[in-house]
């Protein structure tokens, strides 16, 4: 595979062109940059960070290897995510002194963001000193909640989801152990059941409900708000909520008002028209006599995955001071209007909370090219039979070495045509298998030839701008998308891809990204871009001997528990890494990634039969003269440490 001189291509490359090349300021909200050795680093605190709190990655990942710890990893940044809390709360803070509002905001985090203990556990810790709470939306993740909030009792616990006879009870036990616990009505049925629970552990509990917003949402998740959504209240269904709740005397009992206009909005105006609509129903429940304290905006708060700030689905026209600043000034507006107090603000803000603190790092196992091929243009040379050429071969010779500025796209057009009549000779069996590589061959480095003449002008013949996407390379990487990516491969969601090395050196090569699972969709072909989604990624030609990393970045919402166990491939390591207070890093948590033997535990494989199974194989193959003593100790050794391996490709 080609590549510039390492002389040529440091010489005429910088930091700064590989931050404009991978658009890492607009992405990284001050997170990531690149050091002085090319390195991708990590900033805790953001942009504020002081001078020397930079954790190298590559430096990171290396120090993972010298512990047996190889890719892929999951790393998590605690200080990343500590610093989304305070900037939430900073944003929210900054517009509640602007709007002059008279009360108050608490984040609740959801848990089915990212389920995983250790950062529910750090969220529900950092976020102690804010009084922020958390977000059950299933009666597992409740159970998890109802333990780990046992030293707060007056945090905020949100219980969202279809709600079934056991939810509710263990809703209203969770309120009679001093929980400040609010389950919200999604269907009109588990106001029954909340009643019901509530007589008999005599119990004043509180309610919340989620308003069927008219409002329209946007983006991939436009069908979670409007009249279809699959959770909410009708207007007409909550006023006979307020029936049943005044005639039992349980009005004041109503706290909370909900809505959720979607997740990841793109579009700042439908946050605002949401907001205004859930507003307005809040004032007037308010006015009819309702206890209501919190007025919950749901989630929607976007993360600019591809740093356009533009109302593209992979991003979002708005800051988050712009978000926070929208939500206060319109409730405020609408209770100044009606002479109401104004409402605790309450927002499920966990994407934009949990997104850039999580870092999937995978190692490149090697690289496919399509202009790999070579020819001199000359019969001589380039074909040693003695079968003679037939004409489509020559056209091929001829396509090739008429290739010049003027001619470009009709040397395109005369190797597709002669490549095409190659291949129906071949079905026909009129042609060799030598002769048909030897088309290959000439084909492809004709495109090859006529692509680096298209890079030379400043404008490309419109046939011609698909070039380099047909030539790209394909670079296969040690991770799953099914268990890693599951966005990616799902739903078309992009994430910020770079090298974490090398980045003071010229990247000569465009790759797409192709897992290691058995499936044609295990692959990464569309990657950010300020301008448009790009089909191919800029990254170096690999080096013999030189592991070459690549992170994805911005994968700590979603992706961990929504993956998937395609080819048995698990979960990776996870390492939290924290910044020490004298200067560096360590690590706070390690979590080893799934062994075989645990995943196939998964698919029901009884793991403790497995090893003997094969181990009376062996003996019968020792019997029968197949495999020696030594042959059958060293398979059985073999097999039982890839039952205790990680899933994923070792070096050796």
């Amino acid at each position: 595979m080609d590549r510039l001189p390492e002389t040529s291509s440091r010489a005429s490359w910088t930091i700064a062109d590989s931050l404009e090349l991978y658009q890492v300021p607009a992405w990284g909200r001050g997170y990531f940059g690149i050091n002085a050795a090319g390195h991708v680093v990590v900033r805790p605190d953001g942009e504020d960070g002081a001078a020397g709190r930079d954790i190298d990655l590559y430096e990171v990942v290396q120090g993972l290897e010298a512990r047996d710890l190889t890719a892929p990893v999951v790393i998590r940044f605690s200080d990343i995510l500590r610093n989304g809390l305070v900037r939430l709360r900073d944003a929210f803070a900054q517009a509640i002194a602007e709007n002059d509002y008279r009360n108050r905001y608490i984040a609740v985090f959801p848990v089915k963001v990212n389920q995983q203990r250790l950062v529910v556990e750090e969220v529900y810790r950092y976020g102690r000193e804010f009084g922020f709470g958390l977000e059950a939306g299933s009666k597992p993740e409740l159970l998890a909640v109802m333990a780990m909030t046992e030293d707060a009792p007056q945090r905020l616990i949100v219980c969202n989801g279809f709600k079934d006879d056991s939810y509710i009870e263990a809703v209203i036990l969770a309120s009679k152990l001093g929980r400040t616990i609010v389950p919200v009505i999604e269907n009109f049925e588990e106001l029954g059941l909340v009643l019901k629970h509530a007589e008999r552990y005599q119990v004043r509990p509180r309610i919340g409900v989620r308003v069927k917003l008219a409002s329209e949402g946007a983006g991939r998740w436009r069908s979670s708000a409007g009249e279809k959504a699959k959770f909410g209240l009708f207007v007409s269904e909550i006023l006979d909520l307020v029936r049943m709740l005044r005639e039992r005397d349980m009005l004041d009992c109503l706290e909370l008002v909900h809505c959720h206009p979607g997740s990841q909005l793109q579009d700042i105006r439908r946050i605002k028209d949401a907001i205004n609509e859930l507003a307005h129903v809040y004032a007037e429940l308010k006015l009819m006599g309702a206890g209501l304290q919190y007025i919950d905006v749901g989630g929607g708060l976007g993360v600019d995955y591809d740093g356009s700030r533009t109302n593209f689905e992979s991003s979002m026209n708005y800051t988050m001071n712009e978000y926070a600043s929208d939500v206060v000034y319109r409730i405020a507006n609408v209770c100044n209007a009606r002479n109401i107090e104004h409402p605790i603000i309450v927002s499920e803000s966990g994407r934009a909370i949990a997104a850039h603190h999580s870092v999937l790092v995978f190692n490149v196992l090697g690289a496919s090219a399509l202009d790999q091929f070579r020819v001199t243009g000359h019969c001589e040379a380039d074909y040693g039979g003695s079968e003679a050429l037939p004409q489509p071969v020559l056209d091929l010779f001829e396509a090739y070495c008429g290739v010049t500025d003027r001619r470009l796209v009709e040397c395109y057009h005369d190797a597709q045509q002669a490549r095409e009549q190659v291949l129906q000779m071949f079905n026909l069996g009129l042609l060799s298998l030598e002769l048909r590589g030897l088309a290959e061959r000439l084909y492809w480095a004709t495109c090859a030839k006529i692509r680096d003449a298209c890079r030379k002008r400043t404008t490309v013949p419109e046939e011609l701008e698909n070039l380099e996407v047909i030539l790209s390379d394909t670079y296969f990487c040690n991770f799953s998308v099914f268990q890693s990516l599951p966005d990616s491969w799902a739903i078309g969601q992009l994430f910020p891809i770079m090298p974490i090395q090398r980045l003071d050196e010229k990247p000569t090569r465009n790759a797409v990204l192709a897992d290691i699972t058995c499936d044609s969709d295990g692959k990464i072909d569309r990657f950010v871009s300020q301008r448009d989604v790009k089909r191919t990624l800029e990254l170096h030609a690999l080096e013999p001997g030189q592991e070459y990393y690549l992170a994805v970045f911005l994968v700590g919402a979603y992706q961990e528990t929504l993956g998937d166990l395609h080819n048995l491939f698990g979960d990776t390591h996870v390492v939290h890494i924290r910044l020490h207070d004298q200067g560096g890093w360590w690590i706070e948590e390690i979590v080893k990634g799934d062994t075989a033997g645990k995943v196939l535990g998964y698919m029901q494989y009884h793991v403790d039969r497995l090893y003997p199974q094969l181990a009376r194989d062996c003996e019968r193959a020792m019997r029968e003269g197949r495999m020696s003593l030594a042959e059958s100790q060293a398979l059985r050794r073999f097999y039982a440490s890839e039952l205790d391996g990680y899933t994923y490709l070792e070096s050796d």
